[in-house]
């Protein structure tokens, strides 16, 4: 269980689950104020003009909203939806046969849009200023380029490593949102209007804790949610209160910080087997067990963000507050400076 918490790519069932669970409009959307109102302004204006929307690049660490918000503006416009990701999209071939079955107006969402092949992305510059497409018919000197005009559409790219994206494919969006992640209290927001979906009876002590514990992260909010309720209604009545709410945070391995299992296993490799650090981010997520990938996507933003970790150009350090975290007592005190070698960002 408490790998899958941590894994970005989710299981069937619990795709069902949070799109069972997803705001249909921007108004029900939590959070996010800036995003929404610099969104709600882009698609009133391209109503109003009755044209398709300009292309729009969402951006942020996983779980916050990204596909939520793809398919609120489809909904918003009044537009079918369209989804696909960039890992699919291995050939301009496979984006050609994608773009050519859209209709006007048509939204298409491309998740990951980092991932997609450079030959694809290629093809896509010209899709997207002058909906258009050559397609190359035949091979070798006998091969010959036919235009093919594709009608109105709004391409929602979503991407957790933006500054993967070649700025030529950057640059042809209209509008580029960041999603930030969410405060305590917009979390507890989200875990009230969820309970009520699912039919779950929780007090708001219950809210709090969870919205504490959820890594400033909706996905992860709803998650623990659920697992609170199959808890609950195992061990007692089906209702959610503080002490059993947070009985079923320890068994999954979630403590008051919000740290889960790896990110402790780092914290203790860093600290106990490194002495701190620095220590390169090969050699830490071969310490852990893990892939470099997962440690520095899935681990390091939170730890990072929550000042437990820094990343410097000689590794990864572990700050006082990681020591305190963990029980230890930290070599150096919270008001010393480390060396400025150290500072330099990576």
């Amino acid at each position: 269980m408490n790998d899958r918490m941590v894994n970005p790519e989710l299981s069937t069932e619990e795709r069902v689950a949070d799109a069972a669970l997803r705001p249909t409009s921007l108004a029900e959307f939590v959070g996010q104020k800036r995003v929404k109102d610099q969104l709600q302004l882009v698609l009133s204006a391209a109503k109003q003009r009755n044209a398709s929307a300009d292309h729009i690049l969402l951006s942020g660490p996983p779980g916050l909203g990204k596909t939520t918000l793809a398919m609120i503006i489809a909904a918003e416009v009044g537009a079918p939806l369209r989804i696909t990701s960039g890992p699919t999209i291995q050939h301009a071939g496979d984006l050609a046969s994608i773009l050519s079955s859209l209709v006007p107006g048509e939204v298409l969402f491309l998740d990951e849009i980092h991932r997609m092949s450079r030959a694809a992305e290629e093809m896509m510059y010209l899709a997207m200023e002058d909906f258009r497409v050559d397609v190359m018919v035949g091979k070798g000197p006998g091969a010959t380029s036919i235009p093919l005009e594709l009608p109105p559409f709004t391409l929602v790219g979503a991407t957790t490593r933006s500054g993967m994206l070649p700025a030529p494919l950057r640059d042809r969006f209209g509008f580029t949102a960041h999603l930030d992640y969410y405060e305590p209290i917009e979390l507890e927001s989200i875990v009230l209007r969820s309970a009520k979906q699912l039919g779950i009876s929780i007090n708001s002590d219950s809210a709090t804790e969870l919205s504490r514990r959820s890594r400033g992260t909706p996905r992860i909010a709803n998650r623990l949610l659920r697992r609170s309720r199959d808890y609950a209604q195992v061990h007692h009545d089906g209702v959610l209160n503080l002490t059993r709410t947070q009985a079923a945070l320890e068994l999954y391995e979630v403590d008051e910080l919000g740290l889960d299992r790896l990110d402790r296993a780092v914290l203790i490799a860093l600290i106990d087997k490194f002495n701190g650090g620095p220590v390169g981010l090969s050699t830490l997520a071969l310490a852990v067990g893990e892939e470099s990938e997962t440690v520095d996507t899935v681990c390091e933003p939170f730890l990072v963000r929550e000042g437990l970790i820094t990343r410097t150009p000689r590794g990864r350090v572990a700050t006082p507050a990681a020591w305190t975290a963990l029980g230890r007592k930290s070599p150096i005190t919270p008001d010393q400076v480390l060396p400025a070698q150290l500072l330099i960002p990576d």
